[in-house]
C-alpha cells in the first residue's frame, strides 16, 4: 500500500484531519485498531470552541452540526452563594461556542469520509512507524490476518495517550510535563431536559460541579468525587441528591431528575509531551497533550493541531514549502500551553481539594471574585472559553 500521509487513529482529530487532506487532492489512508462501532461508543465532551465549529464548516461536514447544534453565547459561574454569566458573545465581539456531543462529530466525519471512498483499517494491529527520520516512512500493521506496510511521505499520530506514535520519539528527546490531580469527575448521562439553557460550572465546599447537555432533551451532569472512586458505587438517587446540594438553590429545585443512560468516572490531569514532532512523524490531540476537562478544551485542542497540520501539509505539497516542517511543534506548542493554562486555571480554583487550607480556600474565592467583578477578568475568561485564536504557521500567513 501507499499513501501521501498515513494517519494513525480514527478518532475525531484523525477522521478531521483526513477529511481536510482529501479535500486538497492530498491522499490519506487511516489505520485504527479498534473498531468503528467502538469508536462511536466513546463518550466524550461536547462544546465546540469558536474556531473549532470554523474548521468543521470548511471540512464540508457541518450540515448536521449546524442544524442539531446548540449555540452558547454564555455560561455561568457558581460560587459563593451568587451566579454570574460570562457573556461570551458580548466580550468577544460576537465569538460563542457551540454544544454538539463528540460523537456527533465522529459520526458526521466518518459518513463523509465513507462517501467519498477514502480507506480506514479498522481493527488493525501491532500499528508500528518506521524510518521516521528518513524521506522514505512507512508503517507495518496486521489487518484481517494478514501483515501490511503502508508506504507515505508523513505520518500523523492521532492514537491517543496510550497510542504508539508518541513512543516513536526517542526517550531522550523527549520531554514530559504533568499534573495529576487526586480528584476526578463523576458524569452521568440522562433523557432528561437541562437544567438551564446554558452550562453550570458550580464550585462548592461539597465540591465542584457542572451542569452541560447534549442536546434540549440529553442532559449530562458531572460531580466532583475522589480519583478512586468507582461509578458502581454510585445510585441514581445519590447522584442527584449529591448534585443538588452543590448547586444554587435556585438551580436544583428546578432539576429534572431520571435514569441515567451511561455514568462514568473520569480522571483529571495535565499532561504535555515535547517537541510535538520526529522527523516526519506528526503527533496531535491526546497523543502529545492532555487537558483537565474543566475548560471544555479537549476536542478543540486537537482540532487546533489539525488545523495546524492540515495548512501545514497542503503548503507541502502545494508550494513546495518543506522549509515550515520544523515549525510544527513550536507552532502547535504556543496554543497547547495557553490551552494547559487556562483549563489549570479553571480546575484550581473551582474544586475542592483534600489539601485547601482556609488560605487556599480564600486565594481560590479571591480568584473567582477578581475575575467576575472586572470586565477585563470576565474578558480574559470569555477569550479562553471560546478559543484563542489558531496559531498561525507564518507572520504573515
Amino acid at each position: 500500500m501507499k499513501t501521501q500521509v498515513a494517519i494513525i487513529g480514527a478518532g475525531p482529530s484523525g477522521l478531521l484531519l483526513g477529511q481536510l487532506l482529501a479535500r486538497q487532492g492530498i491522499d490519506n489512508v487511516i489505520l485504527e485498531r479498534r473498531s468503528g462501532d467502538y469508536v462511536l461508543s466513546r463518550i466524550r465532551a461536547g462544546v465546540l470552541e469558536q474556531g473549532t465549529a470554523d474548521l468543521l464548516r470548511e471540512a464540508g461536514v457541518a450540515e448536521r452540526m449546524d442544524s442539531e447544534g446548540l449555540p452558547h453565547t454564555g455560561f455561568a459561574l457558581a460560587f459563593g452563594g451568587q451566579q454570574i454569566r460570562v457573556d461570551l458573545e458580548e466580550l468577544t465581539g460576537g465569538k460563542t461556542v457551540l454544544v454538539y456531543g463528540q460523537t456527533e462529530v465522529t459520526r458526521d466525519l466518518m459518513a463523509a469520509r465513507e462517501a467519498i471512498g477514502a480507506t480506514t483499517c479498522y481493527e488493525a494491529d501491532d500499528v508500528q512507524p518506521h524510518d521516521l527520520e528518513s524521506d522514505t516512512p512507512y508503517v507495518t500493521f496486521t489487518h484481517e490476518g494478514e501483515q501490511k506496510r503502508l508506504d507515505c511521505d508523513y505520518i500523523a499520530g492521532c492514537d491517543g495517550f496510550h497510542g504508539i506514535s508518541r513512543r516513536c520519539i526517542p526517550e531522550d528527546r523527549l520531554n514530559i510535563f504533568e499534573r495529576e490531580y487526586p480528584i476526578g469527575w463523576l458524569g452521568l448521562l440522562a433523557d432528561t431536559p437541562p437544567v438551564d439553557d446554558e452550562l453550570i460550572y458550580a464550585s462548592h465546599d461539597r465540591g465542584f460541579a457542572l451542569c452541560s447537555m447534549r442536546s434540549s432533551s440529553r442532559s449530562r451532569y458531572y460531580i466532583q468525587v475522589p480519583d478512586t472512586e468507582d461509578a458502581d458505587d454510585w445510585s441514581d438517587d445519590a447522584f442527584w441528591a449529591e448534585l443538588k446540594r452543590r448547586l444554587p438553590e435556585h438551580v436544583a429545585d428546578k432539576l429534572v431528575t431520571g435514569e441515567s443512560i451511561e455514568k462514568s468516572v473520569a480522571p483529571l490531569r495535565s499532561f504535555v509531551a515535547e517537541p510535538m514532532q520526529h522527523g516526519r512523524l506528526f503527533l496531535l490531540g491526546d497523543a502529545a497533550h492532555i487537558v483537565p476537562p474543566t475548560g471544555a478544551k479537549g476536542l478543540n485542542l486537537a482540532c487546533s493541531d489539525v488545523n495546524t497540520a492540515y495548512r501545514l501539509l497542503t503548503k507541502v505539497y502545494r508550494d513546495n514549502r518543506t522549509d515550515l516542517i520544523p515549525r510544527y511543534s513550536e507552532t502547535c506548542l504556543r496554543r497547547v500551553w495557553k490551552s494547559e493554562r487556562f483549563a489549570w486555571w479553571m480546575t484550581t480554583n473551582l474544586h475542592t481539594f483534600s489539601d485547601n487550607d482556609n488560605f487556599l480556600s480564600r486565594m481560590q474565592r479571591a480568584e473567582l471574585d477578581y475575575y467576575t467583578s472586572s470586565r477585563a477578568g470576565l474578558t480574559t475568561i470569555a477569550e479562553n472559553y471560546v478559543g484563542l485564536p489558531f496559531e498561525a504557521l507564518e507572520n504573515d500567513a
